[in-house]
């Protein structure tokens, strides 16, 4: 039993869904959240705000300029793609804070959140998760 509680400890405590999310940002929390996906992915459609850094690209260099003690959200297109979970990896070797978004970009839209991008949507005024 201890095993499993701190298997839902450390899920809650390395993931983040849409809602959770949503919401941090709405806040006003310290967040970056980060686009691993390809540039022409991001440019078509990603969360409005979120920030276009690859997964194949992160580096001391490249992560040079982020404020350190944000807490970094990555994410991808959602279940079918593990560019959010190389992003984690990634950033949490840079010594970042970090968080994977929980379904990416397909349940942030699943959900009913605005998009950005030349795809960009403005989402539903009724969420779906009631997280």
């Amino acid at each position: 039993m201890q095993a499993q509680l701190q298997h839902y400890l450390d899920k809650l405590a390395y993931e983040t869904d849409s809602s959770d999310l949503n919401a941090a940002l709405a806040a006003g929390e310290n967040i970056i959240v980060i686009d691993a996906r390809a540039p022409q992915a991001y440019a078509a459609e990603h969360i409005p705000g979120a920030i276009n850094l690859p997964h194949r690209t992160m580096s001391e260099e490249t992560t040079q300029r982020l404020d350190g003690d944000a807490l970094v959200v990555t994410y991808c297109d959602g279940i079918g793609c593990n560019a959010s979970t190389k992003g984690a990896l990634n950033m949490t070797r840079l010594g970042f804070r970090v968080k994977e978004l929980m379904g990416g970009l397909d349940w942030w839209k699943r959900d009913g959140y605005p998009t950005a991008g030349e795809n960009g949507s403005q989402g539903s005024s009724e969420t779906l998760c009631g997280c």
